[in-house]
């Protein structure tokens, strides 16, 4: 006696059953459709190309730096920030203007490497210059 009925259909499907395939191929592909753009926030500009020897220096440089503690410095005097906006605008009275270079300390803070750049741009110096170092790393 049998518990079930066994019909001539009932055989051993030799086929792959391709909806969970595709299934899966269809939420790969939206997830590629999707982070694909994301990836590309490049945006094609052509830049100028220049040469890598320093430019000839038409006038004087005025260096104005910020040690890691916030002291600001003219050249190497130290001075605070009232003696700091007198020498600029007497540099920016000269004819012509003097290039004014920032050096900043990598471990001060932000806020002093502004006061001098705002303090270059309330003087009505235009030529001013963030330097950085070179990378040194191998």
């Amino acid at each position: 006696m049998a518990f079930g009925t066994q019909d001539d259909t009932d055989e051993v499907m030799n086929e792959i059953n391709m909806t969970p395939l595709v299934d899966v191929m269809l939420v790969l592909l939206i997830i590629f459709m999707v982070t694909i753009p994301v990836l590309q926030h490049a945006i094609p500009v052509q830049l100028p190309q220049v040469s890598s020897t320093a430019p000839a220096q038409a006038g004087s440089t005025l260096v104005l730096s910020v040690d890691a503690s916030g002291r600001y410095f003219v050249n190497t005097d130290p001075t605070d920030l009232a003696g700091l906006e007198t020498r600029l605008q007497a540099a920016a009275q000269q004819n012509p203007q003097p290039t004014v270079q920032i050096r900043g300390h990598r471990d001060a803070a932000y806020e002093p490497v502004v006061v001098l750049m705002e303090a270059a741009r309330r003087s009505g110096l235009t030529k001013v210059a963030i330097m950085t170092s070179p990378d040194r790393r191998p």
